[in-house]
């Protein structure tokens, strides 16, 4: 990671955010919702699912399949929002185990295939365009456990956003699954944001181009993954802001 990555811009906005908190129960369940539509259709997106979010909100919120689309993406929509509702069990539960890590998929992936959702893959895989092999399966479980002992040890450590960045860059890297795992990288960089008291971050699909190369590189350097994200995060907030009806987040002062 560079040494000069400026996360002020994120703890200003945040602070922003923070002056409207706590939420009224109403408006917070009312958040949750519309990132619960907003995640599951940007994240499975990237991953090439043809479902607008207007289509995803109509199947996870009324359970409608779509005319002309593929079942799996509907399933996806749904394992994603399932996965989504996870997530916020894990914000105040510490430490983080394999085992969160292992149910998270299980709730993405159990429609798709229910003999591979929640467990460590057993054969390898590639990633289509990278130059990067991927630990053997009986490696797995080994990178897994230090994953997660970095992740609760590093935790604290450093600025947050930063923290959600490299673990989403160490997850994707081990590839533990034999697919959903940048939906599970994606829910893990946001359980670490949520955590350390930040909003969600989208990553929206018209960026995919720039957060594939800035991933692939990050195989090299990390500065560039972590400038991705940063920006994500920073953009994500001020669209909240702008939900609350600030008119310019940038240049708001703080109350």
């Amino acid at each position: 990671m560079k040494a000069n990555s400026d996360f002020s811009e994120c703890d200003r906005l945040k602070a922003r955010i923070d002056a409207y908190r706590p939420l009224p129960p109403r408006t917070a369940k009312s958040l949750r919702d519309y990132y619960r539509i907003g995640l599951a259709y940007s994240s499975n997106a990237l991953e090439g699912n043809s479902l607008t979010e207007s289509e995803t909100k109509v199947v996870i919120e009324d359970g409608l399949t779509i005319g002309g689309r593929p079942l799996r993406d509907v399933y996806e929509a749904v394992g994603h929002a399932n996965a989504y509702d996870y997530l916020y069990e894990l914000v105040g539960h510490r430490p983080l185990k394999e085992v969160d890590i292992l149910e998270l998929h299980r709730r993405f992936y159990e429609k798709i295939d229910g003999a591979e959702a929640g467990h460590y893959r057993r054969a390898r895989v590639f990633i289509s365009g990278s130059r990067h092999r991927l630990p053997a399966p009986q490696d797995v479980p080994g990178k897994m456990a230090a994953f997660v002992d970095w992740f609760n040890a590093d935790e604290a450590a450093m600025h947050p956003v930063a923290f959600a960045a490299l673990a989403h860059k160490r997850f994707v890297f081990v590839h533990p699954f034999v697919d959903g795992n940048g939906r599970v990288a994606r829910l893990l960089m946001n359980l670490a944001l949520l955590r350390a008291g930040f909003s969600i971050a989208i990553i929206p699909p018209i960026l995919r181009s720039e957060y594939i190369h800035s991933l692939e590189a990050a195989h090299a350097a990390e500065g560039p993954f972590v400038e991705f994200i940063r920006a994500r995060v920073e953009e994500t907030q001020r669209e909240l802001l702008r939900l609350f009806g600030e008119r310019d987040a940038k240049d708001s002062a703080c109350r």
